[in-house]
């Protein structure tokens, strides 16, 4: 299991970031909470991190926090939710707001999470009252690194943005939409996707 990898960033295409280890390139996913919270390409970065094995594939998830990466377990140990939807859920709402969610009993507030309908959030409710009732709440922001000459053009970000919405579960036509609501000239893929889920959710 590798639950903890130091290196270099080489590269973003969101969801996805490779971390360079000692000259090995290691592939990770990453939630949106965690994305905004990288430094610049080239800078060093410290990831807690799960491994999931498939017959098909071995996955690699990277989380700024032990705390995510708890989350992240959690998550998917419950019935029907898999990496993909648990890394929605992560980036479509902190983790401080997912339990509040729970704790509210929030069920329109999950189902504006992609993937998401009543019947699931409904469940996801009642599975995650449990688990999370000695988890604290308290509001917590995620500080945005700057944005300086690393910003990559418009048209590149705009397609990682894109991208990155249709892995989290975006239909295409969704994805553009979103993208082109909040658009404009200059802004990185992270903060593009910030605003695309921060209105998807409002």
């Amino acid at each position: 299991m590798i639950g903890y990898l130091r290196g270099v960033l080489l590269d973003k295409q969101p969801p996805f970031i490779t971390l360079d280890v000692n000259g090995v390139g290691y592939e990770l996913e990453v939630p949106m909470s965690t994305l905004f919270q990288l430094p610049e390409q080239g800078k060093e970065l410290e990831l807690h991190t799960h491994l999931v094995v498939r017959e098909d594939a071995q996955l690699l998830f990277g989380f700024y926090s032990k705390r995510d990466r708890l989350m992240f377990r959690e998550l998917i140990r419950l019935n029907g939710v898999g990496p993909k939807l648990a890394l929605a859920l992560m980036s479509g709402m902190s983790a401080n707001e997912l339990i509040a969610c729970v704790h509210a009993e929030d069920t329109a507030r999950l189902m504006k999470v992609p993937g998401v309908g009543k019947k699931t959030a409904e469940r996801l409710l009642v599975e995650l009252k449990g688990r999370f009732k000695d988890w604290d709440s308290g509001a917590t922001a995620i500080s945005l690194p700057g944005q300086g000459a690393n910003v990559a053009n418009s048209s590149s970000a705009e397609q990682d943005a894109l991208s990155a919405l249709i892995s989290l579960g975006y239909k295409p036509a969704e994805a553009s939409r979103s993208i082109r609501a909040i658009f404009a000239e200059g802004l990185s893929s992270e903060e593009l996707i910030r605003r695309a889920l921060q209105s998807s959710t409002q």
